[in-house]
């Protein structure tokens, strides 16, 4: 992996080339995982890892210094609680070779306000921005081993997803059904996510806490849940009934099935995604069910279960080889059901490669 690590730097030190930038600061945060390996406990403690263009180390509590050593080699510039970090980050500017006057620096957007704070006082006059055009950018694009991870995180999903509705019965609660998924998950030693079940009218609430709530005959189930393996989550959503489905559930099925192939169909390389989201939501318009239609289409997702690209109807990005993000449409109608289904996406030269094995399929249970 140190290997992995080392090009991952050397991609950034490109990308401050091109963009000017004379150092890139990251908090314990994803972004720090990503291009180091390293993830901190994060707590008041000051952790930043400063990225120059000839200089890489960290700003490291003397208190974490011996466990993160286990999970890097860049130098540490180590402060004890005694004595504060100001001269430690003093010597770290220094050994960095970042201009004290007006320096261009990137800040991690997903780090905290005071270690921000920091870096302001010790550099005042610098320009500050956020990660979108250094770490953010690189990081849209996966490579073959965050692939291999994303692709094993959704198989697991699969048969946790098939589980969960093959073990539906009346009377039992959502937290039930959430309890089959979280066994399936701890077998084949991944971690939970996040599990949402929504039985009936909640479904209709787009970011349902999974509750209390009974399943009876003649019921809607939306199931949408995701694990975490090797570092990378999944999130899909399938959708069935409890029962015999009324004509109103098979047609909004229908219509945000249609939605979804749309929304797939428009994902290519060079695609923008605002184009994408409107190709998904177009259909369920012209259905009648635009404002029934409350989110935007997708989301990235890498080591983050929420990351660009973002698939919404305002997005000017340009789609490109490797972004992985979801296409979820839904018609969400209150005092009744929900429905949303959900593909993670790979995207390839030749389109998107769906990363679940499972149909989108109603499940009639």
């Amino acid at each position: 992996m140190q290997d992995t690590y080392q090009k991952r730097l050397d991609a950034l030190r490109q990308k401050m080339a091109q963009s000017c930038t004379d150092l890139v600061v990251l908090g314990p945060s994803s972004h720090m995982n990503w291009i180091s390996g390293v993830n901190p406990h994060g707590d008041e403690r000051p952790v930043m890892l400063l990225i120059s263009p000839d200089y890489a180390g960290f700003l490291m509590p003397s208190l974490n210094a011996d466990s993160v050593r286990q999970h890097t080699d860049l130098p540490f510039h180590i402060w004890c609680d005694a004595d504060g970090p100001t001269e430690a980050l003093r010597d770290l500017l220094a050994a960095s070779g970042t201009p004290k006057g007006a320096s261009r620096i990137v800040l991690d957007e997903t780090m905290r306000t005071d270690f921000t704070f920091l870096i302001k006082d010790a550099l005042p006059e610098a320009q500050l921005r956020f990660t979108a055009d250094t770490v953010g950018d690189l990081r849209k694009s996966k490579d073959a081993t965050e692939y291999d991870a994303l692709k094993a995180s959704n198989i697991i999903n699969d048969l946790a997803l098939t589980a969960a509705f093959d073990g539906l019965k009346e009377g039992m609660s959502e937290r039930d059904v959430a309890a089959i998924i979280e066994a399936v998950y701890t077998s084949y030693g991944t971690q939970v996510e996040f599990i949402a079940v929504a039985f009936g009218a909640n479904g209709a609430f787009a970011h349902h806490h999974t509750g209390d709530t009974l399943l009876t005959q003649d019921t809607a189930v939306q199931i949408d849940t995701g694990c975490r393996y090797q570092g990378y989550p999944s999130d899909n959503t399938r959708c069935g009934w409890f029962g015999t489905p009324t004509a109103e559930y098979k047609q909004v099925f229908d219509i945000v099935e249609r939605a979804v192939q749309a929304g797939l169909a428009a994902a290519h390389v060079g695609a923008i995604a605002g184009e994408v989201d409107k190709a998904a939501r177009q259909v369920i318009e012209d259905a009648g069910y635009g404002p029934h239609f409350l989110s935007r289409t997708g989301h990235g997702l890498g080591l983050d279960l929420h990351e660009p690209p973002y698939i919404t109807s305002n997005s000017d990005v340009v789609l490109e080889m490797g972004n992985v993000f979801s296409i979820e449409p839904g018609i969400y109608l209150a005092d009744r059901f929900g429905i949303r289904l959900e593909e993670i996406v790979f995207l390839r030269a030749e389109g998107c490669e769906i990363l679940s094995d499972m149909p989108r399929e109603m499940l009639v249970r």
